[in-house]
């Protein structure tokens, strides 16, 4: 579709960003949840003491990736629960993460409802991740209008692809200054040209190889081995170092395990081991921990893996941008976001 452009945003993390971008410092800095709590009254609100700090940080980015993108199709997607389909396989996965703030546990609900009162297309599932609803919609209109997606989680990289970038978002705009500059002369970059959004890092597949080390396709086989702490997904014990190599050479974690398969006995095994030492430079050998392992291997792939089949039931036309803007101006009063009003 020319001059079309097809935004999705990983809502609930560009507004968890926001809470905490947003969030005083005394608040930041207290260890003592008793203590943390008695100061929640310094956070941003409104006139009715609900908490605004992450809406208007999120509010504000929107506005402004509009003004710069011009997208003609935009959507954003939201974690309802960590009791997903993921939990039921794993009953670990994501258990490591503390429970979420009352302010920001409030602004999850104030934000989704504001952005659908505008006119924005939300979605948000009891049984599917954020990243599985861009997944599906990504995966079925990407070879109709060009796919942008921003997030900071680099689990979306696996959808990248011909069609489909990621807009990467860093901690530090000097992050993204310096991958822009890294890979800018090569890839025929210019910021001066390129509007990219602030902070971000655009992933095509060429740099997702180059930066990251493997194909869009392995992100869930890199993880299937290296795990992933944020999320709690084990991988393989002590392989970290060798699932690069060991994927460029095997492709996916299935294949490393018909190599190690195909090994008869004890001996065979052995020369596999030399071999992955003398070609692929992997010096400690990490076939005890893979056979070990194999189980949680396969597992924590599939954990990582984003699922591209949720029935999300909305055609390509009703994710046009078409913010209603006496809608937005009620919401806007509603929550005290006045210097925002002439940014619609």
């Amino acid at each position: 579709m020319a001059n079309e452009k097809f935004i999705l945003i990983d809502g609930s993390s560009m507004l968890v960003t926001n809470y905490y971008g947003n969030l005083p410092k005394a608040i930041m800095f207290e260890k003592d949840p008793v203590k943390k709590e008695k100061l929640y009254s310094q956070i941003m609100h409104n006139a009715q003491g609900q908490y605004t700090n992450a809406m208007f940080g999120m509010m504000r980015t929107i506005l402004k990736i509009i003004d710069e993108q011009k997208p003609t199709h935009i959507m954003f997607a939201f974690d309802m629960t960590r009791d997903t389909f993921r939990r039921e396989k794993y009953a670990e996965y994501k258990a490591n993460r503390g429970d979420t703030p009352e302010p920001l546990r409030e602004q999850f609900v104030n934000m989704e409802n504001m952005l659908k009162e505008m006119g924005f297309q939300v979605l948000f599932d009891e049984n599917y991740e954020a990243d599985d609803i861009v997944g599906s919609v990504a995966k079925h209109y990407e070879k109709e209008i060009p796919m942008f997606i921003i997030t900071k989680d680099h689990d979306y990289l696996q959808l990248v692809s011909e069609y489909t970038r990621v807009w990467l978002i860093q901690t530090k705009q000097e992050t993204a200054t310096e991958l822009q500059a890294k890979y800018g002369s090569e890839y025929g970059w210019d910021s001066k040209l390129v509007a990219i959004p602030d902070k971000a890092f655009e992933v095509t597949p060429d740099l997702c190889l180059k930066e990251y080390g493997v194909r869009p396709e392995q992100i869930p086989d890199l993880k299937g081995i290296q795990g992933d702490t944020s999320d709690n997904i084990p991988g393989v014990k002590g392989v970290s170092s060798a699932a690069i190599p060991l994927l460029a050479e095997y492709g996916t974690v299935e294949g490393i395990y018909e190599a190690i398969d195909a090994c008869g006995d004890d001996k065979e095994q052995k020369e596999l081991a030399k071999k992955w030492k003398e070609e692929l430079g992997i010096s400690r050998s990490p076939l005890k921990a893979l056979i070990e392992y194999r189980d949680m291997a396969l597992l924590s792939k599939d954990l990582a893996e984003i699922r591209k089949d949720y029935p999300f039931g909305v055609d390509l036309d009703g994710f046009r941008l078409n913010i209603d803007k006496s809608k937005a101006k009620e919401q806007f009063e509603k929550y005290g976001f006045k210097s925002l009003m002439d940014k619609l």
